[in-house]
């Protein structure tokens, strides 16, 4: 299976990470909350970086329209 690019809430820090995956990550994975899987790395990166409290940031496809606007 193909590897995906999540972002995840991680449980010490509330910081967002993102990583990749094979497979949907579950409650398992360490964290507190995932979105994605995200079409491109350069959006998952944006969301980790930018995405927190972003009001402009409510989906996957908001992170991929506005990471082509950054770069």
């Amino acid at each position: 299976m193909k590897m995906k690019w999540y972002v995840g809430l991680a449980v010490t820090t509330y910081a967002l990470i993102a990583f990749r995956a094979s497979s949907t990550p579950t409650e398992a994975s360490g964290y507190l909350a995932v979105i994605g899987p995200f079409r491109t790395k350069r959006a998952a990166l944006w969301a980790e970086k930018y995405g927190s409290n972003n009001p402009h940031f409510t989906h996957v496809n908001d992170a991929e329209r506005l990471s082509k606007m950054k770069g």
